[in-house]
């Protein structure tokens, strides 16, 4: 990435993203943290015992993707799937604080997907998870589907569909916002889950790890450029997917696309924790998508995003602020 292009993300970041508007879909969730510290095992059970210093709630899964979208400064709108239990109050919360609107949320009779870990230090020792994964009803998924259709028919720069296979994510729902959305020319970057891919055909992105490409291949591949390339053209005839972004850990990512690919190394830092890189990829390329940005300069802003994230411990969405600092950092070197 030459001096002039850095310079020119530097004053995207800074000063155009309040001007993107972005619809994030998805399995909506919240993160629950409990923090402390162990120092024996308890007499009736051969389990640690955790002596409980702090806690935190965060937004996670496709609310965390909005989450990182507004902390960037774009206008954001989310829509899921949420119970009418203590959890949907505490994310919509969180959700209004961030500014972020969640008119498109449906109540359901279900829980809102809430995870819970506990720490011990920097380690996780147990985590509880509160969900129904069973794919959504029609009766709601309707619903969505016309909220959808109303953005739509304002003004939209982008949409990300989040599927962390909690059960929002459909083929028929997938199908029908890919379709609704390119009848009205706005782009679909999709972060995969599962191996049934069949439900993001059309969409312009799919935005992988490694893990996630390699459970569709027939063969699994190592971490290395040309095997990836050659894996994402595969699964890019195989699913009809227009483009793919492979995201690769310590290798960075790979932006494969039908007559070009990019490979864009990682920035060295110290890795403490993965969890919401994904989230953080894909929104920030989402961002550029909605920006005008050519993908290739996307997807290097994205993998800058995710060299924050992955310094950080838990669920984490990076701001302008950092993002800005990262870039300036690299336009020194």
């Amino acid at each position: 990435m030459d001096t002039e292009t850095k310079e020119l993300l530097q004053e995207f970041v800074a000063q155009k993203t309040g001007k993107c508007t972005v619809l994030v879909l998805g399995d909506v969730m919240l993160d629950k943290y409990y923090y402390g510290e162990v120092s024996r095992i308890s007499p009736e059970a051969p389990v640690p015992i955790t002596h409980v210093t702090g806690e935190k709630e965060t937004l996670g899964g496709a609310a965390n993707v909005a989450h990182n979208l507004a902390l960037l400064g774009c206008e954001t709108s989310i829509a899921g799937y949420i119970g009418d239990d203590y959890h949907a109050v505490s994310l919509t919360e969180k959700l209004t604080a961030r500014g972020i609107d969640f008119r498109g949320l449906v109540t359901t009779e279900r829980p809102t997907t809430t995870k819970l870990r506990v720490i011990g230090g920097h380690q996780q020792m147990l985590r509880l998870d509160f969900e129904d994964d069973d794919p959504i009803e029609p009766f709601y998924a309707a619903r969505l589907q016309n909220y959808v259709e109303q953005k739509l028919s304002e003004s939209l720069d982008a949409v990300v569909i989040s599927d962390y296979g909690k059960g929002a994510c459909t083929e028929a729902s997938c199908q029908m916002i890919i379709k609704a959305c390119h009848d009205h020319g706005v782009p679909v970057a999709i972060d995969p889950k599962g191996t049934n891919w069949a439900k993001y055909a059309h969409a312009d992105y799919i935005t992988p790890n490694l893990k996630e490409l390699n459970a569709v291949l027939l063969d699994k591949i190592k971490n290395e450029d040309l095997p990836v390339e050659r894996a994402a053209h595969y699964a890019m005839r195989k699913y009809k997917a227009k483009n793919l972004i492979v995201t690769r850990s310590e290798k960075g990512l790979s932006l494969v696309r039908e007559e070009e690919t990019v490979h864009i190394p990682t920035k060295a830092q110290d890795v403490f924790d993965v969890s919401g890189a994904g989230d953080t990829v894909i929104a920030v390329f989402a961002m550029a998508l909605a920006g005008g940005l050519r993908p290739e300069a996307g997807a290097y802003l994205a993998n800058l995003a995710a060299s924050v994230v992955v310094a950080k411990l838990g669920t984490y969405a990076v701001s302008k602020e950092e993002l800005l600092g990262v870039l300036k950092t690299v336009a020194n070197e």
